[in-house]
């Protein structure tokens, strides 16, 4: 008789994680959008069980260290965070600006959750015009806040599957 195959990850979405705390660092550049990005993540957490926290930074390039400084906080402080979720928006200009920020964002916060081992939703949008921010961002649309808490809501049930 064949052994039952593993779970997949789709098929353990709806594990509860009652207690898990996420941490949320979201760039406040574009108010507007990140409000949706803010509103999409915090009713995705809300629905696994989990809670949320909150940190706000001017922008997207803050993000990664803002995130690493709170984590430091509260494994000190002994709550440690069993997620991180970053949510911001980098719209194109004219100038080459557009590709040191989006890169360096994401390069940080890859850079981040591998060394720390530490689940991570990307929820930064890199764009080339406001409308198509709104699309990705609005949460009856793209909803891709909600998405990348679900990134992380996701490896952060794997962790916990394979650690246990």
């Amino acid at each position: 008789m064949a052994s039952p195959r593993p779970p997949r990850a789709s098929e353990t979405h709806a594990t509860p994680l009652n207690g898990a705390r996420v941490l949320i660092v979201e760039a406040r550049f574009y108010d507007d959008i990140a409000d949706e990005l803010l509103n999409g993540a915090t009713a995705a957490i809300a629905a696994s069980g989990a809670s949320a926290e909150v940190i706000s930074m001017p922008g997207a390039l803050e993000i990664p260290t803002a995130a690493a400084i709170a984590l430091d906080a509260a494994a000190a402080a002994g709550a440690p965070y069993d997620a991180v979720v970053a949510l911001g928006c980098v719209v194109r200009g004219e100038t080459y600006h557009f590709e040191i920020v989006a890169g360096e964002s994401s390069r940080a916060l890859m850079d981040l959750a591998v060394a720390r081992k530490i689940p991570l939703g990307n929820g930064i949008l890199t764009v080339e015009t406001d409308e198509q921010a709104w699309v990705r961002a609005r949460v009856s649309e793209g909803n891709k806040g909600g998405d990348a808490a679900e990134a992380a809501l996701a490896l952060l049930r794997l962790k916990r599957r394979v650690e246990a």
